[in-house]
């Protein structure tokens, strides 16, 4: 597994590579407040970036903490039922 995950790492830095050698003109972007200048190949794999990383929150909110507090209410629930009775 780490052998793969270190391949899909290397394989994403070729492309990132690549992308940047392949896209040099330079690129303008105002915010408003300010104006960051780079290439359009940097642009671009950051622009890719931010989106995965926006998607990921996305997923992680709308998924994955609804699917662990139903888990964690559910590993509770057997707790509650199988207290013993203290009235006595």
């Amino acid at each position: 597994m780490r052998l793969i995950r270190l391949l899909v790492a290397a394989l994403c830095l070729a492309a990132g590579v690549a992308i940047g050698a392949l896209n040099p003109q330079p690129l303008a972007l105002d915010l408003g407040v300010a104006t960051v200048r780079a290439t359009v190949g940097v642009g671009l794999v950051a622009a890719l970036l931010l989106g995965v990383l926006l998607g990921g929150l996305a997923l992680t909110a709308s998924v994955v903490l609804p699917l662990r507090q139903r888990l964690r209410r559910a590993l509770q629930a057997p707790r509650v039922a199988a207290a013993p009775d203290v009235r006595g």
